[in-house]
């Protein structure tokens, strides 16, 4: 049998007695203190006024529950003047005011909640012998993260977004990178609410971004006086799909393989090709245009009657003979089992007509083709497997060092280097703008952009044009160490919680569960 002293719930209660229940629990009688002491005027008294019962659940022994019935004196106030007649008996270190359980279980309570959740929380309770059901604990998870103290002093803050749905719905995540916590959770992504956000918190000095401009501009009217610092990663990252892009525009491992090798089409090409006043941004936009046109075509001829590409030849050779109204044309495929609209077949027509008036016109000014096929682009395979080498593949291996690349994605590289000038160029800037980053130099910063710009590569040069429009937090990411590594992390973890709580994973539970934990314990109720 314990002794009654090992029942105690805390100091200032005196156990009377300890009885096993019918229904497998314990039952522990126990008792306020022998006086009272007036929370207003602080003076001692023993005039008992009445009685009072509180029923408090506390840790459970060997699996069992233990109930605390406590008995409570109501005091009168032995100081005439003092405004407070009556009183009952605090004990705040055994449990809050109104509370059900004991503030050692209710710490328990709160632990299951920020960790598990309500429905794990619940039944890890049950099975320790403090049934506690999920709303119970969600409320109080609720209630301890509106009672926090937060610290206002965040100089340094990370921001991000994140997806209630994605494609639809996104909230914010503010993270203080320098005690690597997360601070706020807002329920929208805008300019208004983050602005509103870092106006409340003067103290900021730096604000970590992604290349959102959504941010960039909440940042300049909430604190002006703050640096904004563009994500590294998200810099890197950016530049791998420009050179993607990039990959895709030059027409290797694309789609162009499939196509046939026209000889009008390829004249057509070689006209801009060889105009000394067509400059190479017009020439590569325009391969790049006819290019996605030569796909879509070659896709929707192989499929049912029901486009007139599906009956090309015919009708190229009905062109050549010189039937080219458009009525007659129609007739013809629909005898051959053509089940599209007349509008179909105009549509085709004109574009041949617009790609002969562009061929006849003047050798002096580049024709806008509207209509053409690659020029038989060979593409660009892995040397060990014979794959086509896609562009998202050649971007990742662009942005790689030397000395990381593995044996297999050397030799990669090296086919990619043989086959297409572009990609060695693309490489070359790809290693200059990770070395600024890794010399923390932003004098390079310059001299690159301009290379990329005059490089002649579309993808690579807009890239460029809008690194320079955020100049300045770019120089702050190289000279920095600050990035939004850190909200990253923060919000996989949110993502980890809001799909593991289904749909009761509204913003002020998913906020009181991103708190960090010491914030949520050991305040005053």
């Amino acid at each position: 049998m314990q002794t009654k002293t090992k029942w105690s719930p805390g100091p200032g209660a005196k156990v009377l007695g300890v009885a096993l229940t019918n229904d497998d629990g314990w039952i522990v009688s126990a008792a306020g203190p022998a006086f009272g002491i007036c929370p207003d005027c602080g003076l001692r008294t023993r005039n008992r006024h009445g009685w009072s019962n509180r029923s408090l659940q506390d840790l459970p022994v060997q699996g069992k529950t233990v109930t605390v019935k406590l008995r409570l004196s109501r005091w009168r106030c032995a100081h005439q003047k003092c405004e407070r007649q009556t009183f009952t008996d605090r004990l705040p270190t055994i449990a809050s005011p109104y509370a059900r359980r004991t503030r050692r279980v209710s710490e328990i309570v709160g632990l299951l909640g920020h960790s598990a959740g309500g429905r794990p929380g619940e039944r890890l309770m049950r099975r320790l012998g403090m049934p506690v059901s999920d709303d119970t604990i969600l409320r109080q998870l609720k209630r301890d993260a509106a009672r926090a103290h937060r610290d206002a002093t965040i100089r340094v803050v990370g921001i991000d977004d994140w997806s209630w749905r994605r494609s639809w719905r996104y909230g914010t995540m503010i993270v203080d990178l320098e005690r690597r916590s997360v601070v706020d959770i807002l329920e929208d992504r805008s300019v208004a609410s983050v602005a509103r956000w870092l106006e409340q918190h003067p103290s900021v000095e730096i604000v970590s971004r992604d290349r959102c401009g959504l941010y960039a501009q909440a940042a300049r009217e909430g604190a002006p006086q703050a640096r904004q610092v563009a994500d590294r990663f998200h810099l890197m990252q950016n530049l791998r799909v420009a050179i993607e892009e990039q990959m895709s525009l030059a027409g290797r491992a694309t789609g162009r393989a499939l196509l046939p090798d026209k000889s009008i089409g390829s004249a057509q090409i070689d006209l801009i090709q060889d105009d000394p006043h067509v400059d190479a941004t017009h020439r590569r936009r325009v391969r790049h245009r006819q290019s996605r046109q030569a796909v879509f075509g070659t896709v929707h001829a192989l499929n049912k009657p029901t486009s007139p590409l599906y009956f090309e030849a015919f009708l190229a050779a009905c062109w050549k003979d010189g039937n080219r109204c458009g009525r007659h044309l129609f007739h013809d495929i629909k005898q051959r089992g053509y089940t599209g609209s007349f509008s179909n077949l105009e549509r085709l027509l004109a574009s041949w007509r617009r790609s002969e008036r562009s061929v006849e016109g003047s050798a002096s000014s580049a024709p806008i083709i509207s209509h053409q096929r690659g020029r038989g682009v060979v593409p660009i395979r892995d040397p060990e497997t014979g794959h086509v080498i896609s562009p998202v593949v050649a971007a990742a291996l662009c942005m790689k060092p030397r000395s990381m690349l593995t044996i297999t994605q050397a030799r990669k590289v090296d086919a990619l280097k043989q086959g297409a000038p572009e990609f060695a160029l693309m490489r070359s800037l790809g290693m200059r703008f990770r070395g600024i980053f890794r010399s923390r130099d932003p004098g390079k910063l310059d001299s690159w952009i301009d290379d990329a710009v005059n490089s002649g590569l579309v993808a690579v040069a807009r890239f460029a044009r809008v690194l320079h429009r955020d100049l300045d937090a770019v120089y702050s990411a190289i000279e920095l160490p600050w990035s939004n590594g850190q909200a990253e992390g923060q919000i996989n973890r949110l993502k980890t919680i809001k799909r593991a709580m289904y749909g009761r994973a509204g913003p002020e539970l998913l906020r009181a569960r991103m708190l960090p934990l010491e914030q949520n314990r050991h305040h005053t109720k």
